[in-house]
């Protein structure tokens, strides 16, 4: 039985490496040490770090920035359980990761971006690259600097070449997605006038809405990331101009004034947010939603209609986005989170499409002005080219 055992873990392994081999690679870590004196570093003081596979041929002066995703921390103990780990700290990442999707140097698999200059920014600081707290607590050695080490990744990135660039993305997934969206048009001011630069936010629309207990919990735990981190100075001036701060790390208070031309890749019933804004644990005390959080296949049909109100919160929190011709969408109704970076959903021969279009055709079309495209998918289950998660049940939710 054990040799039995081993021997199936070890053909998936194989079936994985075959795999990376073909659609992906390994990038190895750059830690920007010189962002230290600056006092642009990570959660626990340890400097940024990044990812870079160089750009060749006519791709050599193109740059796509693209930011890792992983949650936030919204006061000491939180951020504390992440000063400790990759989330924190530059000295656990690991040195190695892998590259696909969006970031594959393959032509077949990334035709419009294989031989850009493709970058992997690691994820920290725990707000999304906007905090800036001068003081750093003995206690705790925590430092929220999150919007200095965006900047000293930047600059470290314009030093390699990217000061030259024709054509700049800063795209990100998740909580990446998100920051793409906070700095989109920060990142268009720090690059030349000549520089063509767009931006992408794969699953970072996160929307405020109450959960199924009816609490407003996410824009409370909000409203907590941005006053830990002294946020407020970096978020959009359209926003905070005339909203609470916390209300200006939602996209639908952000995303309308945003200049910059945005894409937002997103599913409706994105995974991560049915998890952990519409049915928190917190929300959920008896675990009555643990197995649909967990397959869409298991919710009941009482859990599908909140989640098909959820959907509809979430069309009206992109409403102001349709039509807009430097805005662009790919709205699916998969039960998914981050779709960009996986070779599956990126682009192959069944990967999730709208009107026929793969989301990396859709988002080339757009960033080279071959195409418009703003597609919302039709409500669940009506997709078959979704691949919707099925997600392991010790995974930890916010």
């Amino acid at each position: 039985m054990a040799n039995a055992r081993s021997g199936h873990w070890l053909s998936i392994l194989v079936f994985a490496l075959i795999l990376l081999e073909t659609e992906g690679f390994y990038v190895g870590i750059t830690y920007v040490d010189s962002a230290v004196a600056k006092g642009a570093v990570c959660l626990d003081g340890s400097p940024p770090a990044y990812h870079m596979d160089k750009g060749f041929g006519a791709g050599i002066n193109n740059w796509l920035v693209h930011i890792e995703g992983g949650g936030w921390c919204n006061n000491a103990t939180t951020c504390l359980a992440r000063r400790d780990n990759r989330l924190g700290s530059s000295k656990k990442m690991v040195k190695q990761i892998a590259f696909s999707g969006m970031l594959s140097n393959k032509q077949k698999f990334n035709p419009d971006f294989y031989n850009w200059n493709k970058i992997k920014v690691r994820y920290c600081d725990g707000a999304s690259f906007t905090g800036d707290v001068e003081e750093v607590d003995p206690k705790t050695n925590l430092h929220y600097r999150g919007a200095r080490v965006f900047l000293a990744v930047i600059e470290d990135l314009m030093a390699k070449g990217m000061e030259n660039a024709e054509n700049a993305v800063l795209s990100g997934c998740s909580a990446g997605g998100l920051t793409s969206i906070l700095h989109c048009d920060k990142f268009r001011s720090l690059l030349p006038v000549t520089t063509k630069v767009k931006c992408f936010a794969d699953a970072g629309y996160f929307i405020n809405t109450r959960d199924v207990s009816g609490a407003a919990h996410i824009e409370g735990f909000y409203n907590e990331v941005v006053a830990t981190h002294g946020s407020a100075k970096n978020l959009p001036a359209s926003c905070t101009s005339s909203l609470k701060p916390g209300l200006c790390f939602f996209p639908q208070h952000v995303a309308q004034q945003i200049e910059t031309p945005l894409f937002i890749i997103n599913a409706a019933y994105d995974s991560w947010q049915i998890k952990n804004i519409l049915a928190p644990g917190v929300a959920d005390p008896h675990g009555t939603w643990h197995y649909c959080k967990l397959d869409i296949k298991d919710c009941s049909s009482s859990q599908i209609e909140a989640m098909q109100d959820f959907r509809l919160q979430f069309l009206s929190a992109i409403k102001g986005l349709i039509g807009s011709p430097s805005k662009g969408l790919f709205i699916n109704s998969c039960y998914a989170h981050c779709q960009t970076e996986m070779q599956e959903t990126w682009m192959r021969n069944d990967s999730p499409q709208l009107g026929g279009t793969t989301i990396a055709k859709a988002v080339g079309d757009w960033y080279f002005d071959r195409n418009p495209f703003q597609k919302i998918d039709c409500a669940y289950p009506c997709d078959s080219t979704c691949h919707n998660r099925v997600f392991d049940p010790n995974e930890q939710e916010l």
